[in-house]
């Protein structure tokens, strides 16, 4: 009894001793901390935490989400995501499919004909299909690319905060959050025929679930990007190639500078994350500098990440190869001057893959790793790429050039593969 009565007596003091207006933390104008990667270089990213009251939004639907973002304005703004926000819808919130935007009389059977490469050849599309398909991508477009400006936080609020079918684009903008968003199935209703003189083509498509060109100090956190909803491996095929309906989940192109990318989930798709876009862009020399840290790679084929000229730091990073992952390619991609500084990563790739197909070059020259687990055991990605590559691709060394020292406490890949299961992914935050 006396043991019980001190235990209610405890309890009681510790409730007298909350204040009464205490209230749970205004997630929204969090900043990213001090440290944490490339994006809290020089000036730290703050988003819109300086925002005043009249420019703070709870947002339900796409009409009320396209006011708030304000066509992209640099005024500092506060975006709170409530529920599912469909960007397909008109603006009376009906949902649009393929078929409401085709338009001047585009018709994929007949498009399909006009460009079959055993007719057609390897000339780039023209006439009057690729023409309609032109103007129905356009009214698409309208629909599904959002604009975020400089200063700006969007942030989900709760467990439930998913924006589907929207390609978020932050362009030539500074200073800008991203967090516990679940972002689904940017799906291209009219993808491009590419020729290609020699080999099959391929189908381009338009939209990524983020795409950042030209932008700085971007923090994407506890964000969870996906094909949910229309997995490409459920289209048809056509002219050889599968007709892909989704790009990149993540795209850090066209000199995009100090990003941090953390606690985040990239699932169930081809290509993740692509950090520069060409070896030709040589503007994005002493650019392109991101941080990706306890994110989770789960069933995605290739780009995580693909990597040209930037200076990546790569830690504590979780990748899971489902078993009948058949299509996957490979994890890190090497690229033109790209310099990887890979610590403690773990994966777990139970089947088919083997420890030489996580790493791929093209025109890349260098990969510094440590710590790296492969289905729990220690292993040496860079010695292991060039042993079973020798011939086929050039061989890396470990000086990439540079050491990173933003980071904030890097754990062995056997703790972070544990703590990043638990906790990566939108409704995860603390």
């Amino acid at each position: 009894m006396r043991a019980r009565h001190i235990g209610a007596v405890a309890g009681t003091l510790a409730l007298l001793c909350v204040p009464a207006h205490a209230e749970a933390r205004d997630v929204s104008r969090d900043t990213l901390p001090a440290n944490d990667g490339w994006a809290s270089y020089g000036t730290s990213t703050t988003g819109g935490a300086a925002a005043d009251d009249a420019h703070v939004y709870t947002v339900t639907d796409r009409a009320g989400l396209v006011r708030a973002l304000d066509n992209g304005s640099d005024t500092p703004k506060i975006i709170k995501i409530a529920g599912t926000i469909d960007a397909n819808t008109d603006d009376d919130g009906e949902h649009l499919d393929c078929a409401d935007y085709a338009t001047d009389g585009y018709n994929l059977k007949k498009y399909l004909a006009a460009y079959d490469p055993r007719t057609w050849g390897s000339a780039k599309p023209s006439g009057p299909q690729e023409e309609a398909r032109q103007a129905s991508a356009a009214k698409q477009a309208e629909r599904v690319v959002l604009r975020v400006g400089s200063h700006t936080t969007i942030v989900g609020l709760g467990k439930g905060a998913v924006l589907k079918g929207a390609s978020l684009q932050v362009k030539d903008a500074d200073n800008v959050i991203l967090r516990n968003l679940d972002l689904r199935d940017a799906y291209d209703c009219f993808p491009v025929w590419q020729p290609n003189t020699g080999g099959l083509g391929d189908w381009k498509t338009a939209y990524d679930n983020i795409w950042l060109a030209g932008a700085t100090h971007v923090w994407i956190d506890h964000v969870t990007a996906s094909d949910k909803g229309h997995p490409d491996a459920a289209e048809p095929t056509w002219f050889a190639r599968n007709y892909l309906r989704h790009d990149g989940l993540l795209d850090i192109t066209n000199g995009s500078d100090l990003v941090t990318v953390s606690w985040s989930r990239f699932a169930d798709h081809d290509k993740a994350i692509l950090i520069g876009n060409g070896d030709t862009a040589t503007g994005d020399r002493g650019r392109l500098r991101v941080t990706l840290h306890h994110n989770t790679f789960e069933s995605v084929v290739q780009r995580a990440p693909r990597v040209r000229f930037g200076q990546v730091h790569l830690y504590n990073n979780r990748y899971v190869v489902d078993e009948d992952d058949a299509d996957y390619r490979y994890s890190l991609g090497v690229s033109t001057e790209s310099g990887i500084y890979a610590e403690n990563n773990a994966f777990t790739t139970p089947g088919h893959v083997e420890v030489a197909d996580l790493v791929k070059s093209w025109n890349g020259t260098a990969l510094h790793q440590t710590g790296t687990l492969f289905n729990g055991y220690p292993v040496d990605l860079l010695a292991i790429h060039n042993a079973y590559n020798s011939g086929s691709e050039r061989d890396l060394t470990a000086d990439v050039g540079w050491t990173p020292n933003l980071h904030t406490k890097i754990d062995s890949a056997a703790v972070a593969d544990r703590e990043v299961a638990r906790g990566a992914g939108a409704g995860r935050i603390p």
